[in-house]
């Protein structure tokens, strides 16, 4: 047991996109408390929570952070948000 704990925050939406897209909103405005990591949110269709789908790209940057863009993002990976 490592001493911590994971919070669990159930948010509904009607399809998988729009789901990252609410979750990727909620996680960035998390990034003001250090206690959380973004980049670790995944999504997960309600009644099959065992199969997750990334709402960041996985990857590990420098310093253990991960990256922040789409998990199918095209280029290096970065903290920052690409504005398409």
């Amino acid at each position: 047991m490592t001493g911590r704990f994971v919070i669990h925050l159930p948010v509904v939406a009607n399809d998988l996109l729009s789901a990252q897209r609410l979750a990727r909103v909620v996680a960035h405005w998390t990034h003001v408390l250090p206690q959380t990591d973004p980049g670790g949110t995944t999504v997960s269709v309600e009644d099959d929570q065992n199969v997750r789908h990334w709402v960041f790209c996985d990857r590990s940057l420098s310093g253990g952070r991960r990256c922040l863009l789409r998990p199918d993002h095209d280029g290096e990976c970065s903290r920052r948000r690409a504005w398409r």
